[in-house]
């Protein structure tokens, strides 16, 4: 298994240097910020707006590969540059990457833990009541748009608010303001903020992962071996739980593992609507600034996710199946 690891590892740095070239030469060619501060108001001279942008290493009247020499140089000491307003891009990435881990961590195990078992429950009930109302939930669920509930949810919130006569769920942001001594009224009152972005987030990871895991669990109930098993003694509930669930699993484990990334990357709309200042919001921005240096940053970081996830892919699947830590 080790070996076998060892080679997806090596596979994958490959990839993930020739992801980190792509994105600075797409990111510098389809952005431009010299017209971000040729847009200023008041106007910037010819000589100011090449200073800046000389400065930030993002001067389009160098050569691309100079400019990617350098930058590449920057990157290999540990410097991902400035962006566009000259704030550390390495700073910002990092109170970024903290912000959107607190918003996506516990609503992305939640729905995934509580779409496993969904989904399993409902393939052992298959075709009775409860079946037919989660599955009928999960579509509806998959068929709303993650703004869309989003808003239903803030829109809840605020009746339940107006209606108690109080403000218990908060709705905008990480935490109050002026909330900063005592480590249970901090924690209180960042778990209020994070009620509503966790359901928004645990509902949608629910209703996807319960179909899937259903169509896998079904596949494997009428299988041999849980018939053995449950000759050999086990309870049916153990036979589908010690081997039924672990094989219905496997297919899966990529599936975890590259929807996290989707979650990660793709929380624009929820970070926005709940005014959490994370990676999304942060991608988006940028862009609109022609912003190069912190756009590349975003993408790198996306690629990393996803190569992470592909390992993460492959070590839960040779966790599960012993054929892979065999071969």
């Amino acid at each position: 298994m080790a070996a076998f690891l060892a080679k997806r590892l090596a596979y994958y740095v490959v990839l993930l240097l020739a992801a980190v070239c792509l994105s600075y030469l797409l990111a510098s060619l389809a952005l431009d910020p010299r017209a971000y501060y040729e847009g200023r108001q008041p106007p910037l001279s010819p000589v100011s707006v090449d200073h800046h942008l000389t400065a930030l290493g993002v001067n389009d009247h160098e050569p691309l590969l100079s400019r990617f020499t350098s930058w590449a140089g920057q990157v290999a000491h540990g410097d991902l540059g400035q962006t566009i307003d000259g704030t550390p891009v390495g700073e910002e990435f990092g109170r970024r990457i903290g912000v959107s881990l607190r918003l996506l961590l516990l609503g992305t195990v939640l729905g995934t833990v509580l779409g496993v078992l969904a989904g399993a429950w409902t393939a052992i009930r298959q075709y009775r009541l409860s079946d037919r109302l989660t599955t009928v939930a999960s579509f509806v669920l998959l068929s709303t748009p993650v703004f869309l509930l989003a808003v239903l949810l803030k829109i809840g919130a605020i009746w339940f608010n107006q209606r108690t006569g109080s403000d218990i769920i908060k709705f905008t942001g990480e935490k109050s303001p002026g909330v900063d001594s005592g480590f249970w009224t901090v924690l209180k009152d960042r778990s209020v903020h994070l009620l509503l972005p966790t359901v928004s987030i645990a509902l949608g990871t629910i209703a996807s992962y319960s179909r899937y895991q259903r169509s896998t669990m079904l596949d494997v109930l009428g299988s041999d071996y849980l018939r053995t098993a449950q000759a050999k003694g086990l309870t049916r509930n153990a036979a589908l739980f010690k081997h039924g669930l672990r094989t219905a699993l496997i297919p899966m484990s990529t599936y975890f593992s590259y929807g996290f990334l989707a979650l990660f990357t793709g929380a624009t709309f929820t970070e926005t609507i709940f005014g959490w200042h994370g990676m999304g919001e942060w991608f988006v921005s940028s862009v609109g600034k022609n912003d190069v240096n912190s756009v590349v940053a975003v993408n790198v970081f996306a690629a990393v996710m996803v190569l992470l996830s592909g390992f993460l892919a492959d070590v839960l699947h040779a966790a599960l199946d012993p054929r892979i830590r065999n071969a």
